[in-house]
């Protein structure tokens, strides 16, 4: 008989909060984290979701003693935290770190490659200061390694590797991300509006967030969402742009749905990814229209907390599972009229509505795309 992999804890850290609970009260309110920033010197303002570093350093210094540690693991220690204070680390839980870019800004100011900036390093100091005994895995594929850490950490478990893992995400904007961005002429002018006639295109983000996956729950856990199947696939059409027909995406989300033996009826609710760029709006909506699950109420999480890269995939996923818990359809922000070729049901407004199965997208530079699929126990 296999084992069932569940998501029974979780946290996050972002410019709505530095917990769960404040950011599924701002959303509510539907409040965004999006406004401008002054982020490259000599250049204008953007529309990022950038965290207050006052309002972190401060939180940081109310949870922490030690210092020595830069701003992006300032936010990933405290998403962390609440986690490995309520469940045990053993010498059969994994440690897994999403990012795309790490500590990437330390570059600006070094004249040599500092340590710091290798991804195997920034987990491992992370992995030291909590006390992990397993090597920590590294999942870096651009914009779906959020949605991937998830399936990792499954199939480690099921595999027998792991007893549980605990999986953190995060990224940070910088100066190098905002500039990369800004070279495709990606950025919006303004706050992102996913799927709508009217985007003109993305908004980065940056945010922290971290949950705990077992095949062994505890009888006191305050909630349980069971990791029913999961894909990933590489479209191989081009170096930044999406399959024009969506095939990567298509395959993802029909694998991930096969091995959860979920039908495309049965889902209750999309979390897409939703960029607010022309291509991939309209890849997303050939794909869904593809699986029959043009009908199914979906949102981007975009315009609340920007694109947040490594992040993006499981912060969602911790709101879509916040959303399931609290019966609650979320808006997809900033939508207005619809602008893409194909029909999706964009959810507009709060709505109560029973959430039990989630099916939750991601997709990325490279030609990269995942999907899972999560119930809820």
């Amino acid at each position: 008989m296999n084992k069932e992999i569940y998501i029974t804890d979780y946290n996050c850290v972002t410019p709505m909060g530095f917990d769960v609970e404040s950011n599924w009260k701002a959303i509510l309110q539907g409040k965004s984290g999006v406004a401008l920033h002054k982020v490259v010197d000599n250049h204008e303002a953007f529309f990022v979701s950038k965290i207050d570093s006052e309002k972190l350093e401060e939180k940081f210094n109310n949870n922490f003693n030690n210092k020595d540690f830069t701003r992006l693991e300032k936010m990933f220690l405290l998403s962390l935290k609440p986690l490995v204070e309520r469940h045990p680390i053993s010498d059969q839980t994994a440690f897994i770190l999403s990012t795309t870019k790490g500590n990437i800004s330390l570059l600006k100011h070094e004249s040599s490659l500092p340590e710091g900036v290798y991804l195997s390093n920034l987990a491992q100091k992370l992995a030291d200061f909590f006390g992990f005994k397993t090597k920590p895995i590294v999942v870096s594929n651009a914009c779906v390694s959020g949605v991937m850490a998830i399936a990792v950490a499954k199939n480690m478990i099921l595999a027998g590797n792991y007893k549980d893992a605990f999986v953190v995400a995060g990224d940070e904007i910088s100066e190098f991300v905002i500039s990369g961005f800004n070279s495709f002429q990606a950025i919006g002018s303004e706050p992102c509006k996913p799927y709508d006639k009217n985007r003109n295109g993305i908004n980065l983000g940056e945010a922290t967030a971290a949950v705990y996956i077992t095949s062994t729950p505890s009888e006191n856990e305050k909630f349980r969402f069971k990791v029913l199947g999961d894909s990933a696939i590489n479209d191989a059409n081009h170096i930044s742009g999406p399959s024009r027909t969506g095939d990567g995406l298509f395959a993802s989300v029909q694998n991930a749905m096969n091995e959860a033996n979920i039908s495309s009826e049965q889902i209750d609710f999309i979390s897409a990814h939703g960029t607010a760029t022309l291509y991939n709006d309209e890849m997303e909506a050939i794909a869904f229209n593809r699986m029959d699950l043009q009908n199914v109420p979906l949102n981007s999480m975009k315009g609340y907390y920007g694109h947040c890269l490594g992040a993006s995939g499981l912060l969602e996923s911790i709101i879509s599972m916040q959303s399931a818990l609290n019966n609650t359809l979320i808006p997809s922000k900033n939508f207005e009229e619809m602008g893409i070729s194909q029909d999706l049901n964009i959810i507009k407004e709060n709505k109560s509505a029973k959430i039990k199965y989630i099916l939750k997208t991601a997709s990325g530079f490279g030609g990269c795309n995942a999907a899972i699929v999560l119930e809820k126990a």
